[in-house]
């Protein structure tokens, strides 16, 4: 007796937002249960961020029941919560099988990707300035699109998200935003928004007061003037029946809080929103992960997660033997010197386990910091700290720290406070992509006066440059990549390292490679093929430094060499190789520099480091075949290799 053919699911003939559109009221809990099998499906074996996307199906559904796009615009923060959107806008199937890798679905919204998504993100708190900016242009254009702006609740911590909501009713009078409140960025929210807002949705006295004026006013056929009304009173009542939000002070029209699970209430409240002639703010309670208990229980642990079993919610174990995260190792030191010195202060943005300070949270609670998502007043807090003797510092992503460059400039480095930055996910973060790696740093921080800046070759490094750091009477940058170190054996106790001096590991007489940080690694491979292919004698520098340079050693050896090769995780167009041929140009030294970083363009995602490394012409091979070429164009003479 042949099984039954299983029933098609609905997810496969949604093609489009109008095939959304079609569906009867019934079939939408259907076609949520199918959307949160495919992401957890996809995820667990691609991994990817599946907390937050569980979290928002029947609220993307409703947006897409209400609006049409691409003519109307939704604007999502962060857009790492976009996979639903993506699902119902054409991009399933194979290519939403294949997100995070090469030539499959990013993991945030890219506009590049399809015409729905009407703005890329990949870092928190742009959404409402974006919005504000296409709704203002739509006015002055004299357009009737819709434009929503889709905020989590940690967004409101971000200071941008608060210069924008500043401007709202001045710019525009028709926007709306959606508050996604599930309390958690990536580690619980903090702060005094997080609370308030707990207060607002908790709150049964302002809920029941604030639900029985509204349902009054729009029991009303005219809604939409009655709603005028509405917003009279209770600005002229000055909250003495009803208090206003927060965010009707700010001039928005508040609608919620809703329960973000109930498809009829979200199209409801979206309906309404879409025929006020005031902005409009509408309170969504969202629960992160629904749909997969273990990202209910561990929602921080499933914010963004590597690939994992969707039955028992264990993430995939590393290999037997496989050396521990640069962030682990991180964690654990700066914990050990915490210990030591009453000092040493721990801050972060939003990301206690990402950056390792979770370990420092634990165990030394009274000198870890979590600001939320705000790195400019991370990097500002640590400087009215270092002002008072102490030693913060400041554990931030390579490619967030970008935000707050100013407050780096004016009040760190210009200051000369002894504020230590380190930055993890320095080069490439592969399956995140352009938003996510972090290629950008020396060349952002190298021009900044009073500044240390280095890059470890392995995790015993790594805590040698913290504990030299946390010496310096000015500020220090630690550059360090994503995941596991190279397993080298840390020392009992750190050595302090002469700023600026770089370390000789291997002799060479025909070539000689400057790498920094793990491209170490890469030299040594290099240095080997080199000399069993072509006989060529080629020494390896772990430079250390890349501001200060060791010039002396620099320029000993490019008085006596043919070809100096620069090696670096990061841009070529003013990163390491760059001093180092502004260090020549400035002696009037002639010798050549290949210099190997990635090249003048926003790299995209891919399945892995070496995959996109290949893609790049920067594969071990590719940079063999390089080097080697220029060499002979040269014409320089090999000499026998050392053995």
């Amino acid at each position: 007796m042949s099984s039954p053919t299983p029933s098609p699911r609905l997810l496969d003939g949604i093609r489009s937002p109008a095939d959304v559109k079609a569906l009867a009221p019934e079939q939408l809990p259907v076609l949520a249960r199918e959307i949160r099998d495919e992401l957890i499906a996809v995820t667990a074996k691609n991994g990817g961020h599946i907390g937050p996307n569980l979290g928002v199906v029947e609220l993307t559904l409703a947006l897409h029941r209400v609006f049409t796009t691409p003519e109307d615009q939704l604007v999502f923060d962060v857009a790492h919560q976009g996979y639903v959107h993506k699902l119902l806008t054409g991009r399933g199937g194979d290519f939403f099988g294949k997100l995070r890798k090469s030539g499959g679905a990013s993991g945030f919204l890219y506009r590049a990707e399809s015409k729905h998504d009407a703005f890329g993100a990949g870092h928190a708190g742009t959404a409402l300035s974006a919005a504000l900016g296409m709704a203002t242009a739509r006015d002055l254009r004299g357009s009737h699109e819709h434009v929503v702006a889709v905020c989590g609740d940690a967004a409101f911590t971000c200071g941008i998200t608060l210069e924008a909501l500043n401007n709202v009713v001045s710019s525009t009078k028709r926007l709306i935003v959606i508050l996604n409140d599930n309390e958690w960025s990536i580690a619980k929210n903090v702060g005094a928004i997080a609370r308030y807002l707990n207060r607002l949705s908790t709150s049964e006295t302002y809920n029941k007061l604030h639900h029985d004026v509204e349902a009054f006013f729009k029991s009303f056929p005219t809604g939409v003037e009655m709603n005028r009304v509405y917003m009279k009173w209770k600005r002229e009542t000055k909250d003495f029946f009803v208090e206003s939000s927060l965010f009707e002070k700010f001039g928005l029209r508040y609608l919620g809080p809703v329960d973000g699970h109930n498809l009829d209430a979200l199209v409801k409240n979206l309906e309404f929103a879409k025929h006020c002639d005031v902005p409009v703010l509408i309170h969504v309670l969202t629960k992160k992960g629904k749909g997969l208990e273990a990202a209910l229980a561990y929602p921080e642990k499933f914010h963004g997660a590597g690939p994992y079993d969707p039955v028992s919610g264990e993430h995939n174990k590393s290999a037997a033997g496989t050396p521990p995260n640069y962030q682990d190792v991180f964690g654990a030191a700066i914990t050990r010197f915490a210990k030591q010195n009453p000092k040493v202060i721990g801050i972060t943005g939003a990301m206690p386990s990402g950056t390792g300070l979770s370990h420092l949270a634990k165990e030394v609670p009274q000198q870890f910091f979590d600001v939320g998502i705000a790195e400019e007043h991370a990097v500002l807090f640590a400087a009215g700290l270092a002002t008072k003797g102490f030693r913060p510092v400041c554990a931030i992503y390579s490619t967030f720290l970008q935000r707050a460059y100013d407050p780096i400039i004016h009040d760190v480095a210009l200051q000369n406070l002894p504020v230590t930055f380190c930055m993890d996910r320095a080069g490439l973060s592969p399956n995140d992509g352009p938003t996510h790696h972090g290629l950008f740093d020396i060349a952002y921080l190298r021009g900044v006066p009073n500044i240390t800046g280095m890059q470890p070759k392995d995790e015993d490094e790594l805590v040698d440059m913290l504990h030299t750091a946390l010496q310096l009477p000015g500020p220090a940058f630690i550059r360090y990549p994503r995941g596991a170190g190279t397993g080298a054996k840390l020392k009992p106790q750190p050595a302090t390292l002469t700023v600026g001096q770089a370390e000789l590991l291997r002799e060479g007489s025909n070539i000689m490679i400057w790498a920094l940080g793990p491209m170490v690694q890469e030299a040594q491979k290099i240095a080997t093929r080199l000399a069993a292919e072509e006989g060529l004698s080629v020494g390896i520098v772990n430079a250390r430094f890349y501001k200060p340079l060791d010039r002396t050693l620099l320029l000993g050896q490019a008085a006596c060499l043919p070809l100096l090769v620069t090696l670096e995780d990061h841009v070529a167009a003013g990163g390491f190789g760059s001093a180092v041929l502004e260090a020549l140009q400035e002696a009037d030294c002639p010798t050549p520099v290949e210099r190997i970083g990635w090249p003048d363009r926003f790299v995209e995602h891919g399945s892995s480091v070496d995959v996109l490394r290949a893609a790049y012409g920067l594969s071990t091979d590719d940079l063999v075949r390089r080097i080697k070429d220029r060499y002979r164009r040269l014409g320089a003479a090999p000499v026998e290799a050392e053995a």
